[in-house]
């Protein structure tokens, strides 16, 4: 009897009692009818692959994999390792306004495990000049990742643009977009919000940014450190104001 008939008896056997999690080899080789847990080891592994930056990683169960006992990548178990004190950060945009240096940056903090890691986070924040609506001691932010994207302009402080604090990222798909629009240069309501900035599916190529003016800007998005979304930011022309954004392809 060949590798492939046990691994159908096997999985037939499957059918009639309750077992744990399918040996990969034998779920790849169980054909059609094992499709469904075919997908979900497969996106296990997925999953397992993608938080492995930087570590040497074996997959066991594989065909021809003959070693059971390899190790398998484990989670980052420091604060430091999970980027909680110190935020993954990336620059999103860049430039000069009448003679004034700006950049759009977006931080992502990892999620606290306990009280003590919140308020040290909660420290931390503060420190980059985010005041997060939390109580004193950050007890909100255990369990979940936090991300701010904000502009500085000259030498003012930090400006919040878009931020959130939540157990699991809110999904994107197709044409999905979420943005905010502020002034450039002067946190005042009564200044045209020329700065936009937002989020979109992985799958979006490019975003375009409509003035009242009625001309328009496309931007491509960009990957961020830490984030399951794109990026993207634009601004309009001195003398115009945002008026609406949309993914185009």
């Amino acid at each position: 009897m060949t590798q492939t008939d046990i691994a159908l008896l096997l999985a037939d056997a499957a059918d009639e009692v309750e077992i744990g999690i399918a040996p990969v080899q034998a779920v790849i080789r169980g054909g059609r009818r094992r499709r469904a847990r075919r997908w979900a080891v497969a996106t296990t592994t997925a999953l397992v692959l993608a938080g492995s930056t930087g570590a040497t990683l074996a997959v066991t169960g594989l065909p021809g994999d003959t070693d059971r006992h390899a190790p398998v990548a484990s989670q980052p178990s420091t604060p430091e390792a999970r980027h909680v004190y110190v935020p993954q950060v990336t620059q999103l945009a860049r430039g000069t306004d009448h003679g004034t240096a700006w950049r759009v940056v977006v931080s992502v903090w990892g999620a606290p495990r306990d009280r003590s890691e919140a308020a040290t986070q909660l420290a931390a924040m503060r420190k980059y000049g985010i005041e997060p609506a939390v109580l004193p001691d950050g007890r909100q932010l255990v369990g979940k990742t936090s991300h701010y994207s904000g502009l500085y302009y000259g030498g003012n402080p930090f400006r919040t643009i878009m931020f959130d604090t939540v157990k699991k990222w809110e999904p994107l798909s197709g044409t999905d977009l979420m943005s905010g629009a502020v002034p450039l240069d002067k946190a005042d309501s009564n200044r045209p919000e020329r700065l936009v900035v937002g989020t979109v599916a992985l799958t979006a190529r490019q975003v375009r940014c409509g003035w009242k003016d009625g001309t328009s800007t496309l931007v491509e998005p960009q990957a961020v450190a830490g984030s399951p979304v794109e990026w993207f930011a634009c601004t309009a022309p001195a003398g115009t104001a945002y008026q609406s954004a949309e993914v185009i392809q």
